[in-house]
């Protein structure tokens, strides 16, 4: 190899980066000790970005294309060096390359159930797990916040970091929803959705976008989970206490077929059902009306009425014969028997 040749050989004139990789977020294209050429060609591929560092300082952010290196398209590494108007000297500095694809696929779960306030339960423990995507949303802030000078930075290196972010928000995030845990299964579509406006802002911070967020799964604790299937296998969540009793009897009734040794429990449960359903259903009939009867022609009158509303017959409040008082209406006088 001549003398030119090995001068030229170190001078940069071509820089891309192939990416073969699936997860890697940042790349830094292989300077080592040779110096770029001014003229140089940088060749940005599609989902890519690049970027030009001078001495630790992000300098000029190039899109999809191909470019031949000079003064006017490196601004800020122009003004950087200093260099005056069509400078051609070869340079040294960093170029990083980001990989401005979607990245599908990521999960996200409780490894230990978590506490979580219900407003019909109170407290309860529970698991949730999903799936997320991500993609870069500003390369500069991603530089400098998270990948910085590593050679090779992946999803996988910042992945443990987003998990735990998520998973210290979902409790406070799933009450701030007030969706209650029983309407939590027909609303995973919401919750993923408020959850994914509300974490946002921590992705914002790393130069990440939370391009999609998806909460797959709730397992709520085994009790809750059984007083939810009772009331939505009713379908009156919430709704009328007679009906629900008598689901509980019907239930219990089930329950002593499936088991017969069970049989005193089932008529246990089945009596408190019906008890419950009786206790209820007076709860909720409409009082009626308090008085007692006609002396004449036995009609039920209001305790407060003069005259039988039915037949007219005044109503004695004391004994004609021994004038002892009357507390209610009556054929005879319960003092001395005279007929009334």
């Amino acid at each position: 190899m001549g003398f030119f040749d090995r001068a030229a050989s170190q001078f940069i004139e071509i820089i891309e980066w192939t990416d073969d990789s699936s997860d890697t977020l940042a790349y830094r294209f292989p300077v080592q000790d040779r110096e770029i050429k001014m003229g140089a060609q940088l060749i940005v591929r599609e989902s890519q970005n690049a970027a030009f560092v001078n001495e630790g300082k992000l300098a000029d952010v190039f899109r999809p294309g191909r470019f031949e290196l000079a003064t006017k398209n490196l601004p800020v590494l122009t003004a950087l060096r200093s260099w005056p108007y069509g400078f051609r000297s070869p340079f040294k500095a960093e170029v990083y390359f980001f990989n401005m694809r979607l990245f599908t696929g990521l999960k996200w779960g409780t490894a230990n159930p978590i506490t979580v306030r219900d407003p019909e339960f109170g407290v309860a423990r529970i698991r949730a797990f999903g799936l997320y995507a991500l993609k870069i949303k500003d390369p500069a802030k991603l530089h400098r916040q998270v990948s910085g000078t590593s050679s090779d930075f992946s999803v996988s290196g910042i992945e443990a970091q987003l998990r735990g972010s998520i998973i210290n928000r979902f409790s406070d995030l799933l009450a701030e929803s007030k969706i209650a845990f029983v309407d939590l299964a027909s609303h995973l579509e919401e919750l993923s959705a408020f959850c994914r406006e509300r974490l946002q802002p921590d992705f914002d911070a790393l130069g990440l976008e939370l391009a999609r967020f998806l909460v797959e799964n709730v397992s709520l604790p085994a009790a809750v989970e059984q007083v939810v299937d009772r009331k939505t296998g009713m379908g009156v969540v919430g709704g009328d206490m007679r009906q629900y009793a008598q689901f509980q009897a019907a239930d219990s009734i089930k329950e002593a077929a499936q088991n017969p040794g069970g049989l005193a429990g089932a008529g246990a449960g089945l009596g408190v059902g019906l008890g419950m359903g009786q206790i209820f259903s007076d709860a909720l009939k409409p009082g009626a009306p308090a008085g007692a009867a006609c002396g004449k022609c036995g009609k039920a009158a209001p305790a407060d009425a003069r005259f039988c509303p039915d037949c007219g017959q005044p109503r004695a409040s004391a004994c004609p014969k021994c004038k002892a008082a009357l507390s209610s209406p009556a054929k005879f006088c319960p003092q001395c028997g005279s007929a009334l």
